[in-house]
């Protein structure tokens, strides 16, 4: 048995069931996810089926996406030390029942691989190697059974250079937590609504159960500085969600359809456009938050 796959059953303890999930959806990432992809296919024309609700409403909160701000991103990327966080209280910023610990252990053991979305909905080449492991935990086992898909370690500085060039490309950066890797942190991904099954999920079931979209909201809402706009339409542009509007000459926003990925903050080339931690949404992943009132020693 290869090191990494020993430390990944230890951390799942008497949870066998938890660890063979754990080794199969990263040591078979790509069919993994085409067995997910059929799944939405059913229940996108299925939902009034309640067995597929059923599974919906299990996997969303076993599966699910944080949206993160360029700036919280920055954070992770930069971590010098371990931090752990693991109580309850982190429902604060990932408000679902199981996974939702906040670990990065060895933050600068960082490992990239190519995405089994990207890979599923036939993205182009230079967009699939982009899904990111920070942990020794995590991106060790990637870089000992992920040969396949091309997974190779970077520097923090590498991913970040990574993770700028894809938001430029609008893509959405997401932290992933998961019960089958132990319910933590840990994987950190670039995603685009076109190819990405999390977030054409949360799209299918928005209607049905907006409580249990797989893509979590960042905690940002948008603040609009009119005297700057010039109303040239690229946030709206940059927008998956149809949050941004210019309509009649006015500039409209929904803060309840925004996800605040900050995507129309980082396009707008007035800087009218910025972030504020909305009160009314889960708190955003903000690793000095953690540090300083999360973290356990």
């Amino acid at each position: 048995m290869k090191e990494s796959t020993r430390i990944m059953f230890k951390k799942h303890g008497w949870r066998i069931d938890r660890a063979i999930h754990n080794y199969i959806y990263f040591a078979f990432y790509y069919p993994y996810v085409k067995i997910v992809q059929l799944f939405l296919i059913l229940l996108k024309h299925l939902t009034w089926i309640k067995p597929l609700q059923y599974v919906g409403d299990m996997a969303f909160n076993r599966y699910h996406g944080k949206f993160m701000s360029l700036e919280d991103t920055e954070k992770i990327f930069t971590l010098d030390e371990d931090i752990s966080a693991v109580s309850s209280a982190n429902k604060r910023i990932i408000p679902r029942k199981y996974a939702f610990k906040i670990l990065f252990q060895e933050p600068d053991y960082i490992a990239v691989m190519d995405c089994p979305c990207k890979k599923a909905y036939g993205a182009a080449p230079e967009f699939i190697n982009s899904c990111l492991a920070v942990g020794k935990g995590v991106a060790s086992f990637w870089l000992e059974h992920g040969e396949k898909y091309h997974a190779h370690k970077i520097t923090q500085a590498e991913a970040l250079d990574l993770i700028r060039r894809f938001r430029k490309q609008g893509h959405i950066t997401q932290a992933f937590f998961k019960v089958a890797t132990g319910g933590s942190s840990g994987v950190i991904c670039n995603c685009h609504p076109d190819t990405c099954v999390s977030l054409k999920a949360s799209s299918i079931t928005r209607h049905i159960r907006p409580d249990l979209s797989q893509s979590i909201e960042s905690g940002y809402s948008v603040k609009h500085a009119e005297q700057k706009c010039t109303l040239c339409g690229t946030c709206v542009q940059s927008c998956h969600f149809g949050a941004v509007k210019i309509s009649d000459g006015l500039w409209s926003y929904d803060a309840k359809t925004c996800l605040g990925c900050g995507l129309c903050v980082e396009s707008c080339p007035n800087e009218a456009l910025s972030l504020y931690v909305d009160a009314g949404k889960a708190r955003p992943l903000d690793m000095d938050d953690v540090r300083e009132n999360l973290a356990t020693t």
